[in-house]
């Protein structure tokens, strides 16, 4: 992968006369290149583009003691998330550790 010397968007391989170049789609500039920056480009552009399957259903959140209105367990995962404007406070997300219930509490 290469960036633009110009305008510094992401330069892609392309053939131009039969001869391998860099090629800028926003200000049209064109570089030379060699075959091996060609190849080592596109392997690294069609990297594994496979699906990841998840078997186990893990949580990569926090936990924090604050009771499940549906259930009552103690424990929940808790993330916060802008959804109003700017200058309003975050909002506060929990996910029951013991039935997946989730709920929000406001600032």
């Amino acid at each position: 992968m290469k960036f633009c010397g110009k305008c510094g968007n992401l330069m892609t391989p392309r053939k131009n006369d039969g001869k391998s170049v860099w090629y800028c789609n926003t200000c049209e500039l064109e570089e030379k290149t060699t075959k091996e920056e060609i190849k080592i480009s596109q392997k690294v552009m069609n990297r594994d583009k496979g699906i990841v399957v998840v078997k186990e259903n893990k949580e990569a959140l926090p936990i924090t003691d604050k009771e499940c209105p549906q259930c009552g367990n103690q424990k929940s995962y808790w993330w916060t998330m802008q959804t109003r404007s700017s200058d309003e406070p975050e909002t506060r997300f929990y996910k029951c550790v013991k039935c997946s219930y989730t709920w929000r509490e406001y600032s």
